[in-house]
């Protein structure tokens, strides 16, 4: 099991008359990822502001209207990952008539993974592998290799076209890639938000991260393009089609930003099974069971 510590800090000028956000920054409750403790704190007296479950997903969205003046959001949590480990040798595609009805609308193009722009592009490179969880690594390893990390190298308009066209980004860049030639060869794929654990302090300091969870055999694992994290390190916050959907923050109304301010570090306790995060071959999933159309659900 993996014990993350996590503390972030978001701060803000609102401008008159005042802004209204909607926060992905809670840690998902999966069926591999639980949050025995977490504490939100809202420093403006007059916002007034909820936070909502996403329907059928684990995922929760903080919505805030706050006054003009300063706003800071803090928040702590606990967050215990017990992920399922595959082997990547064994884990098949799912054909697309039997995918499940939640999972079908990953596989079609979207804001930012132009996916039906790419279907001939991604064909000529991947369309002859082996299907299975192998090919949807080559594609991982593929973008790896030919996009560039660069640090402020794109912009909120910047689409997976683009990062293809331009070879530079950062990691929502990578993962639009990724997410964009695996539907271009029908592989349900979706954007995931996180934390950057691991990253390189090079890098900068640590951050929000967006990697990629794959559909194949029952259920979605996580893929790390931009390679700057450790994945088993990686805490779900929230799942998308693309950056549109599930942004750390969506803004509505003017305001002056400060960088975030994120802290994870791990509780280690071989006594509790509190271990360690680190890089492995082996493919992992933080969700549960989602069988194919006509198939029985299957337990870990």
């Amino acid at each position: 099991m993996i014990r993350l510590q996590l503390q972030l800090e978001l701060a803000y000028t609102v401008l008159p008359p005042g802004a209204d956000f909607f926060f992905y920054l809670h840690a998902a409750r999966t069926a591999h990822q639980v949050v025995p403790y977490e504490n939100l704190t809202i420093s403006q007296s007059g916002a007034t502001w909820d936070v909502q479950q996403s329907q059928n997903v684990g995922q929760r969205c903080l919505r805030l209207h706050a006054q003009p003046g300063p706003l800071r959001v803090q928040y702590q949590a606990t967050v215990e990952i017990s992920h399922h480990l595959g082997d990547p040798l064994h884990i098949p595609e799912v054909p697309v008539h039997l995918l499940p009805l939640e999972v079908l609308h990953f596989i079609y193009p979207s804001r930012y993974c132009q996916s039906d722009r790419l279907s001939n592009y991604a064909v000529g490179l991947f369309g002859q592998l082996p299907q299975g969880y192998l090919r949807a690594q080559a594609i991982c390893d593929w973008v790896r290799r030919h996009v560039t990390f660069r640090s402020n190298s794109s912009s909120g308009t910047t689409s997976a076209v683009d990062t293809l066209i331009e070879r530079v980004g950062v990691c929502r860049d990578f993962a639009h890639l990724m997410i964009a030639l695996c539907r271009a060869i029908n592989l349900p794929a979706r954007f995931v938000t996180g934390t950057d654990y691991g990253a390189d302090p090079t890098l900068g300091p640590p951050d929000f991260h967006a990697y990629v969870e794959v559909y194949l055999g029952d259920r979605w694992y996580l893929f790390d393009p931009s390679g700057t994290a450790v994945p088993m390190g990686m805490m779900r916050l929230a799942t998308g089609r693309d950056a549109a959907d599930v942004a750390f923050a969506t803004i509505f109304g003017g305001v002056v930003s400060e960088p975030p301010h994120i802290q994870v570090w791990t509780d280690q306790d071989p006594a509790h099974g509190w271990a360690q995060p680190v890089h492995t071959l082996q493919a992992l999933s933080t969700d549960g069971v989602t069988p194919a159309h006509g198939q029985p659900a299957v337990t870990s």
